[in-house]
């Protein structure tokens, strides 16, 4: 029997019995709707994640420190922020290389390196900000000019700076709101002071005494305020840690504040930075995110420590796969709620049509065409449920979005999309709409393929 009468005789006894069928398909596309819907919700996440996390910055820095600690030996850390326990040959430290200084020759070897297209220090302040004659503790941050066009700063209420070197800052919207309960975006245009220790260079000693040095004196700084924000940007300073005022990167370099590792320059590490200060840490940013593992490699082999945030976005894809899998299970238990009602409702087609079984039969259909007459039924219902599905469990996740954006619109929250429907999902719950189909249809096929023409004719 040629497949397009099987089709056309099957696509007849699904319309003699519509209603039954009908309601079987709907249970096949209730299943798969479940599923996609589930799905759905997981891969949006994923993708909402990674897309805040990538627009950050996270993913193209590196955060680089040195391994050498106060008394000049190995540093304990890694490379990430603050270091911590000590490294061996399973760190991906080449132990062969001699620690380096993480000074100014070093950030400019370090902006020599493929694919590296900016290298900055994490400057952080403790300050007093004063407005109105109030001061206001808080602690500042100098942002690279290439934050910009990360995306770290689209929702800002104002602008970024306007210059490298602008008398400029940029306010949270915590610190503006002390400072400005009632009206905080009116502080844009507004001028304040930053109050700081200034770090200052001493003459070289007499003959016999300590050369170098520095003293710490009180210094004020006049800014403008140019735009607030939500939230620190994480890759403003390539730090972690709560920053309520951020300046131009330049400019909070020539403030020549003093910060807490100056001592270790005093010491014996040597001058570095500027002001004769070792950096703290430097961030390296990444052109392509696809380059970071290679980048940090050589920082490595360089005699630092480097630190970035791709195995903990491994570790997050590998959570939202599990994530994915244990919600599909679910949408899997009502695709084999749907499967029974398939073999339920070819079974009850067998006992219906034993006498047109018998018939073929004995007109000559073989037992592989009774086989295949019951399987295309069974697949056109897995086609038909599967579309069904698609479509359902994509409305499903319309209706999650809209919900989801009307609370976060009512919290005063930028909307998100919550739910992402890839055509490879599309593909995946079609195939697994005919698959649970086509498995259904096994026993009724087999079942009906095996009757005897002879008392299926005899059949009332």
């Amino acid at each position: 029997m040629k497949m397009r009468d099987l089709t056309e005789l099957a696509m007849r006894n699904l319309r003699e019995a519509a209603l039954r069928n009908s309601l079987t398909t709907i249970g096949i596309g209730v299943g798969v709707a479940s599923l996609v819907a589930i799905l759905s919700l997981g891969v949006g996440l994923q993708d909402l994640v990674s897309s805040r996390l990538t627009s950050s910055g996270l993913f193209n820095a590196v955060i680089v420190t040195s391994r050498l600690n106060a008394r000049g030996g190995f540093g304990r850390g890694r490379g990430g922020p603050g270091g911590g326990g000590a490294f061996g040959p399973d760190d991906g430290v080449n132990t062969s290389v001699l620690p380096r200084a993480l000074d100014e020759d070093a950030r400019k070897d370090l902006a020599q390196i493929p694919f590296v297209v900016d290298v900055y220090p994490e400057i952080r302040i403790n300050t007093e900000v004063r407005y109105n004659d109030t001061p206001y503790p808080t602690m500042v941050s100098g942002v690279p000019q290439s934050s910009k066009g990360t995306g770290a700063f689209d929702g800002i209420e104002g602008s970024f700076f306007s210059a490298p070197d602008a008398q400029e800052a940029i306010l949270q919207i915590e610190l503006a709101k002390q400072l400005a309960p009632t009206n905080p975006n009116g502080l844009i245009g507004q001028q304040i002071s930053l109050n700081y220790a200034e770090r200052q260079e001493l003459a070289p000693a007499a003959a016999g005494g300590i050369s170098g040095g520095f003293s710490v004196v009180p210094h004020q700084e006049q800014l403008r305020i140019v735009g607030i924000v939500e939230s620190e940007p994480t890759s403003a300073g390539g730090g972690f840690g709560q920053v309520r005022l951020m300046i131009p990167l330049e400019v909070a370099e020539k403030l020549q504040a003093a910060q807490a590792n100056d001592l270790r320059s005093v010491l014996g590490n040597g001058a570095g930075g500027p002001g004769g200060s070792n950096y703290q840490s430097l961030t390296v940013k990444v052109g392509d995110p696809t380059k970071v593992e290679s980048v940090e490699t050589t920082i490595k082999d360089k005699g630092f420590n480097a630190f970035s945030l791709l195995d903990a976005s491994k570790n997050l894809s590998l959570i939202f796969s599990v994530f994915d899998a244990f919600f599909g299970s679910f949408g899997g238990l009502a695709l084999v709620v749907a499967s029974l009602g398939i073999v339920n409702t070819l079974v009850m087609a067998i006992l219906e049509r034993r006498r047109e079984i018998g018939i073929l039969k004995a007109l000559g259909a073989s037992d592989g065409d009774v086989k295949m007459l019951f399987f295309t039924e069974a697949g056109c219902m897995g086609v038909m449920g599967g579309l069904l599905g698609v479509l359902l469990g994509w409305g499903i996740g319309r209706v999650i979005n809209f919900g989801a954006n009307v609370y976060l619109h009512r919290q005063n929250l930028p909307g998100a999309q919550l739910t992402a429907v890839p055509i490879w999902l599309v593909a995946l719950a079609f195939v697994i709409s005919i698959s649970v189909s086509l498995v259904a249809g096994l026993y009724p096929a087999s079942r009906a393929a095996k009757l005897n023409p002879v008392e299926a004719l005899r059949y009332e």
